[in-house]
């Protein structure tokens, strides 16, 4: 069984990272490549609408793995060997994150921690049991957020806040996180996972393209200009115009059924 488990629920699908004796680390293993081809698999099949990020076990992630860094500290890893390493491990599954086409929801049991917390904050929507932690915990072991936190953490919670985290590594409960709006949500344990699928089951009853195409709005609208994302609003509004959903969905608001969307 490997790092991360895929399940297909009709439109919806659950990542779960599974490897909870390590507390799901995102280095020192395969979790960059079985994530890329999850994406990969999603990009594919036009039927996915919705994805759910989770973990088993107490924690989320612990982010690096420390071993790893012992390695890293070794005379056989020298600087521009890192620098590569960095490039083609962690950060393409922050790019690959950043780009999956459908809404991705984090339901985070655990502890987050450096580059699992980064990890939560490349999802659209985080939903955190109360027994959730969270850190930008690199500082502590005298590194810097390689995976690209130091973008991510500032756009979720605002400049001020993601230095507070950053510059101390101090953690944070889940009641701190959503008076911080880390997370929209706070549940029981037990609730966890009800909540985000139920949540997922409501955005995925929209249709596929639209999720995806407005996803894409929204993430180009994080780093472009107002008439930029203006311009690319009107092509994504002339493709969805001319789509078989929008056509149902316009016949069934206007015959007061329930629309019936295709893949």
């Amino acid at each position: 069984m490997g790092f991360l488990l895929f399940e297909q629920d009709g439109p919806v699908v659950t990542l779960t990272m599974n490897d909870p004796d390590r507390r799901n680390p995102l280095t020192g293993n395969t979790a960059v490549a079985e994530f890329l081809d999850a994406i990969a698999r999603i990009h594919a099949d036009p039927s996915v609408r919705c994805a759910i990020l989770t973990a088993n076990g107490p924690s989320f992630s612990a982010g690096g793995d420390l071993r790893e860094m012992q390695r890293q500290q070794g005379p056989e890893a020298g600087q521009m060997q890192i620098r590569q390493d960095y490039r083609q491990g962690i950060q393409r599954l922050t790019m690959g994150l950043f780009n999956l086409e459908v809404p991705l929801i984090a339901a985070i049991n655990g502890h987050a921690i450096g580059a699992g917390l980064d990890l939560a904050c490349l999802c659209d929507i985080r939903i955190a049991s109360t027994r959730a932690r969270f850190a930008e915990s690199f500082v502590r072991l005298g590194i810097i957020p390689g995976d690209g936190g130091a973008w991510l953490l500032p756009r979720a919670i605002g400049l001020s806040r993601a230095a507070e985290m950053a510059f101390t590594g101090e953690t944070i409960d889940a009641r701190q996180a959503l008076e911080w709006n880390l997370v929209s949500r706070v549940v029981e344990p037990e609730a966890l996972m009800p909540a985000a699928r139920e949540l997922a089951g409501r955005i995925a009853a929209n249709p596929s393209h639209a999720l995806r195409l407005t996803k894409r709005l929204i993430r180009e609208a994080q780093h472009s200009r107002l008439d930029t994302v203006l311009e690319l609003s009107a092509a994504f509004q002339a493709i969805s115009h001319k789509t078989a959903d929008h056509r149902e969905a316009v016949s069934a608001f206007l015959e007061k059924r329930p629309p019936q969307f295709g893949a």
